[in-house]
């Protein structure tokens, strides 16, 4: 089917065969008032056409990146999509077995599908926190929000403490502080620190993927649990596993401003 976007000016963009245009539609269409056609023209996705040309037969235009404006209007297959006016910043203790996604094939649950009954609004998780780790992390409808708070110059610090089963190397915390190289990547906590003989306090900036799982499987010490207790100013004082609230204004303002 086509998708396409109807302006306030008379110029329409539609791509056929869009099943990927579709999905990025599906994941940003919340998220700000430009995203979606800059993230469809950046995967070549969006080709617009000037509908005053031909009437019903536009002509191709190849100049991609066109902004979207309050007034234009947008539809996919005919349904007009309205941007949501409200925006929300909410913070969620993710429990552990949950996944950080939209939906999940495996049919896994879903840390989203947690707020849902409790906002209109479609959230998307600012980044992400493993299936089997638990802790804070942040779900907003804002997309400039989000891009700023989880782009690497952010350098937002993210705590995390570790426990396990068996006791950990002195040596484990001292190479996390110094850097290690796992794999061809390179590792490094901005913090890490011996709580108890099987606890570990661990603090990240720009967080790789599973970052502390791989530096502790090379260490060949099992996790028994990992969550996360503080986004920059943001810590859990309060909120149990499953439980959320929203983000008031200054928690909101020390993120952009990194206020801490």
């Amino acid at each position: 089917d086509d998708i396409a976007f109807h302006y306030a000016d008379d110029v329409k963009f539609t791509k056929r065969g869009a099943d990927k245009a579709a999905e990025i539609i599906a994941e940003t269409i919340d998220m700000g008032d430009s995203e979606v056609l800059d993230r469809l023209s950046d995967v070549g996705f969006l080709a617009p056409f000037n509908k005053s040309i031909y009437g019903d037969a536009p002509e191709i235009v190849r100049e991609l990146g066109t902004k979207v404006s309050p007034n234009d209007k947008i539809t996919v297959d005919g349904k007009l999509i309205k941007l949501e006016e409200t925006k929300r910043y909410v913070l969620l203790h993710k429990p552990a077995g949950y996944v950080c996604s939209l939906k999940d094939e495996k049919d896994r649950d879903v840390a989203a599908d947690l707020l849902k009954p409790h906002f209109s609004e479609r959230l998307y998780n600012v980044g992400r926190l493993d299936m089997f780790s638990a802790g804070l992390i942040i779900f907003t409808n804002d997309g400039d929000f989000a891009a700023k708070v989880s782009h690497p110059s952010s350098e937002i610090e993210k705590e995390y403490i570790v426990e396990t089963s068996v006791m950990i190397s002195e040596d484990l915390p001292k190479q996390f502080l110094k850097g290690i190289r796992i794999d061809g990547v390179f590792y490094k906590a901005q913090e890490a620190e011996l709580l108890t003989k099987r606890k570990l306090r661990v603090v990240l900036i720009e967080g790789k993927n599973r970052e502390i799982r791989r530096v502790f499987e090379h260490f060949e010490i099992g996790i028994k649990s990992l969550t996360r207790v503080r986004i920059g100013t943001i810590k859990n004082e309060e909120l149990k596993p499953g439980e959320f609230r929203e983000l008031s204004q200054a928690e909101i303002t020390s993120l952009l401003e990194k206020q801490y």
